[in-house]
């Protein structure tokens, strides 16, 4: 099935989720798959970068997905639209759920900052910056998704789902059960407290800053925050955050906000590996056929 962004104003349909819980509650398999399916990848990508962490967002996305499925006789269409219901389900789950290992690990940028000072700094010729080129790219995407957790649980959250998912200001309010203008306030925050340490700190946006990622990847690789031949980051994925996004943007043409944002959608939306595994726990569950008396 097509990944649509659930978030986007022109490219998805409230309909289609509709037809496909009508479809369930009435007993098909396939139906109720299909609408797993279709939110599923999302729910996984926010929560890998809320919690920087493969098999934690594999948990947490199961977790809420068995949510979806258990509440869904509770949906009712006349008083909103599904993906309203089922965002507003996931980001209080997001919000509410304990705290993570890298939560716990990574408490400011004050502290972030200093893991990357500490790890030595090796200059590479260029034969080893060829060489050691993913991981030089899966350092970049580590350190940015490490700077996230420096945010708290909300400001990452809304930076997350309306920066890089571009979640429109409306739908956005109507799930933090907000008003517009507050939602774009917290954005604005977030995005200031992020890119006020990036500008300080990163060599990716501010070219005097010293902190650069090929000099830090044989110490990341060394004090095992970079698996070779096991990628957190670019494994598992066939599109990056930015093909989803509805603002075509030149990078010639880029504001500084803008620039930063795109440094962050140029990170892989990744599949995960348990998604059928996950599919197929949910649809196969003794209780849930009983519910749903699902055709086989």
């Amino acid at each position: 099935m097509k990944t649509v962004n659930p978030f986007s104003q022109s490219d998805y349909s409230d309909q289609k989720d509709v037809e496909l819980i009508d479809l369930a509650m009435h007993g098909n398999r396939d139906s109720l798959s299909q609408l797993i399916e279709r939110h599923q990848q999302y729910i996984y990508n926010i929560a890998l970068k809320m919690v920087n962490n493969v098999t934690d967002a594999e948990d947490i996305t199961q977790e809420i997905l068995i949510k979806l499925v258990t509440n869904l006789s509770k949906f009712d269409a006349s008083k909103g639209r599904f993906r309203t219901w089922l965002y507003r389900i996931t980001f209080n789950h997001f919000l509410n759920t304990k705290k993570q290992k890298y939560e716990k690990l990574v408490t400011s940028f004050d502290v972030f900052f200093s893991y990357i000072e500490e790890t030595p700094e090796v200059e590479l010729t260029l034969i080893e910056e060829k060489e050691l080129q993913q991981e030089i790219e899966e350092s970049k995407v580590s350190c940015m998704a490490g700077m996230l957790m420096c945010l708290d649980r909300e400001q990452r959250l809304i930076y997350i789902v309306g920066e890089l998912f571009e979640i429109d200001h409306n739908l956005g309010s109507e799930i933090f059960e907000i008003s517009p203008a507050n939602f774009r306030q917290k954005l604005t925050r977030a995005r200031k407290d992020l890119y006020q340490w990036m500008h300080n700190k990163c060599g990716l946006v501010n070219t005097e800053n010293p902190c650069r990622c090929p000099k830090k990847t044989k110490g990341f690789i060394a004090n095992g925050w970079i698996q070779q031949g096991e990628m957190k980051w670019h494994s598992d994925y066939q599109q990056k955050i930015v093909d989803f996004s509805e603002r075509k943007l030149e990078k010639t043409l880029l504001t500084v906000d803008e620039i930063y944002a795109r440094l962050y959608k140029e990170h892989p939306f990744k599949i995960s590996q348990n998604t059928k595994n996950i599919v197929e726990k949910i649809i196969n569950n003794d209780d849930l056929n009983t519910t749903f008396r699902l055709n086989k």
